[in-house]
């Protein structure tokens, strides 16, 4: 399993267009953004005893999460994602779902992944029998991404950050969330093998420093 280096960022409005002119200097907006941004539907999983989110606010060293995410309300393309963390380092596995899928995960209808071929949908059945994984609850926001191809890096602006509460239903669109107080803005830098200083020099905010952000973790603080 490929770890990736990650950093986390609470920034406030006006490192965001700092960030956002220095970025569109030396990186390209990712092909996938529309008109460099895109919003981001995600269906958090967890146990009955809040395993992911207990983990997360006591900085286990080790820990994943699993969750559902599609973009732009686009339902023709759904993921299912797991995400490790070990030791500050990141890694994402990732499997494809229909419509029809995401829809059995959300309805807790699970004998269909008992023997799918995927691997991530498999380990997700185990899980959701063995720990008693459910949805919990869905957040919402707007990315800006930027990708650089030394390093593979990626850096991404989130904001309008909304909470479902204790809403799961992921594939409503008329889902109603609300805005987390506060307003959070995160700046996130994901690399490999190292970070060029071209980019390091453009994230550089003397006011700033890397912190444990949890989008999760801000919107199950409300519901």
């Amino acid at each position: 399993m490929d770890y990736r280096h990650e950093w986390k960022f609470p920034i406030n409005y006006g490192d965001l267009l700092v960030l956002r002119q220095r970025l569109g200097v030396v990186m390209r907006p990712d092909a996938h953004a529309q008109g460099g941004r895109y919003r981001v539907r995600s269906l958090y999983l967890d146990t009955p005893t809040d395993r992911a989110l207990r983990e997360k606010l006591d900085g286990v060293s080790r820990r994943e999460k699993f969750r559902l995410r599609c973009y732009n309300g686009d339902l023709s393309l759904i993921h299912l994602e797991k995400k490790s963390k070990l030791a500050g380092l990141g890694n994402k596995q990732t499997a494809f779902l229909t419509e029809a899928e995401a829809r059995a995960v959300v309805d807790g209808d699970l004998l269909w992944m008992r023997g799918d071929e995927r691997g991530l949908v498999r380990e997700l059945y185990a899980k959701m029998v063995t720990q008693g994984l459910r949805p919990r609850t869905v957040v919402d926001y707007t990315r800006e991404p930027y990708v650089y191809g030394p390093g593979n890096v990626r850096v991404t602006l989130d904001y309008d950050l909304r909470t479902g509460l204790s809403a799961t239903d992921f594939l409503d669109p008329g889902l109603v969330t609300v805005p987390v107080p506060g307003g959070p803005i995160l700046l996130e830098v994901k690399w490999d093998g190292f970070l060029p200083d071209p980019i390091r020099r453009a994230v550089e905010l003397s006011s700033r420093r890397a912190s444990a952000f949890s989008k999760y973790a801000q919107c199950r603080a409300y519901g």
